[in-house]
């Protein structure tokens, strides 16, 4: 589904290494991958027992929730600043989230990526970056607080 770009199509000066970005396909490609993902994340029955997760569904939909998300990807990767959302740990300080949860949702990104053809290379770059997102994802304060809890 996707494929490396020429480095005159991707903006890439000859000799220097393409972003992410660009080797995901840019805005379009990224689209591509993103929207297997969303529908994925909204079918998977794992994330959406935790109950914000099932909220946020409902209440943004799949077309809010696809742009958000491949937004924000497009700029991670190396891509034009575009995601319009709060950073990860402002996106996520409601959601009592867990290590499995945020598990599931990397599993699914990493399946997706799979699906849709990336490269090895790009399949781990990307999830090194869902990776680097974790304490921000998981340390937000109302999960530190559920975690307390849980420890009693």
């Amino acid at each position: 589904m996707t494929e490396t770009t020429t480095t005159a199509a991707a903006g890439t000066q000859p000799g220097q290494t393409p972003t992410l970005y660009e080797r995901l396909g840019g805005s379009f490609g990224i689209a591509a991958i993103m929207d297997v993902l969303t529908d994925r994340l909204f079918d998977n029955v794992w994330a959406n027992r935790n109950p914000y997760v099932a909220k946020m569904h409902e209440r943004n939909g799949r077309p809010g929730f696809k742009f958000m998300v491949t937004a924000w990807s497009v700029e991670v990767t190396g891509g034009p600043k575009c995601y319009p959302g709060r950073d990860m740990h402002v996106a996520h300080k409601d959601m009592t989230a867990t290590e499995h949860d945020f598990d599931v949702v990397a599993l699914e990104i990493a399946a997706s990526l799979s699906f849709c053809g990336v490269g090895v290379q790009e399949q781990k770059e990307y999830m090194a970056i869902i990776e680097s997102y974790r304490r921000e994802v998981l340390d937000a304060p109302v999960n530190e607080k559920a975690r307390a809890d849980a420890g009693r």
